[in-house]
């Protein structure tokens, strides 16, 4: 079909709009990158926009030559992976059984968990009840507590709900037990929802500092991210006392930057590789059909 004239106008239009859009969306990200590799001079006169003035990596240099920084770097690879894969663990298995209607008290076990989205036991029965467990300074502190997520859970639930029961009837008559249903038929079929519930898992255990900040007291246990926070508030030993007293002006002015950049990338690798299930996931465990 011939498009006509006012369609040929909208699209332009769209696609201006959604120009648009990106622009605005990149801009705070790439004016970050650019004050990162900006010298103190120009950054605090607010001339650094989209480009880098005075090209500087002297804060980089100096992060990069502290051990602790990369000591507390493959901590938090460390706390994600294990936290993503327990969470995971977790919340496959909880969202896997509440949605079978046939499992007896499934509604009060669903309202139970939607309870707890509301409503904690505060912030001193936690840090007591993890001392009484013997959790502090170990990484069980960080990836117990908040194994599962009750809105991804939610989601992955809805998400198991849409899937065909005639599967699990035939790879139950095939001899398949209950476990042998959910990770030889169900899951490898849930790509697009774990993968996403992987990325919200990832991206909550590498951003994570409160926990590590109220129960970690030794500072070759810290993340990195508890690393960065002491940098900006001027409280680390490490990286400012071994910079010289001429870079401590320019390590203070685009400290932030540097740590932000530093604190993203990461995700940043991996999310392209699982960017493509994203949409699909989230919509799939949203709407139930």
């Amino acid at each position: 079909m011939k498009e006509s004239t006012s369609y040929k106008v909208f699209k332009v239009f769209n696609a201006l709009f959604l120009l648009l859009i990106v622009f605005v969306t990149l801009y705070p990200f790439l004016n970050v990158v650019a004050q990162s590799f900006s010298s103190e001079s120009y950054i605090n006169s607010g001339q650094v926009s989209l480009i880098p003035r005075g090209f500087n990596i002297e804060t980089y240099k100096t992060i990069s030559r502290d051990s602790m920084f990369w000591t507390n770097y493959k901590n938090t690879v460390i706390y994600t992976v294990v936290g993503t894969l327990i969470s995971m663990f977790m919340t496959t298995i909880f969202a896997y059984a509440i949605a079978k209607k046939r499992l007896m008290g499934r509604k009060f076990f669903t309202m139970f968990a939607v309870f707890t989205m509301f409503f904690s036991g505060g912030l001193i029965p936690n840090y007591v009840l993890i001392n009484a467990l013997g959790f502090d300074n170990s990484i069980w502190a960080l990836v117990v507590p908040g194994a599962i997520s009750i809105y991804n859970m939610l989601i992955m639930k809805s998400f198991f709900e849409n899937m065909p029961e005639e599967l699990e009837e035939a790879a139950a008559i095939d001899g398949l037990n209950t476990y042998g249903i959910l990770f030889r038929i169900i899951l490898p079929l849930s790509k697009a929802v774990m993968a996403t519930m992987v990325l919200f898992y990832a991206v909550s255990h590498w951003n994570s500092w409160f926990p590590a900040f109220l129960y970690l007291d030794k500072k070759e246990l810290f993340p990195v991210t508890i690393y960065l926070r002491n940098m900006i508030a001027g409280a680390t030993g490490g990286t400012a006392a071994g910079a010289s007293a001429d870079n401590l002006t320019q390590i203070s002015a685009n400290i932030k930057s540097v740590t932000m950049v530093l604190t993203i990338l990461p995700i940043l690798t991996i999310y392209p590789f699982v960017q493509r299930y994203f949409v699909t996931g989230i919509m799939l465990g949203s709407v139930k059909q």
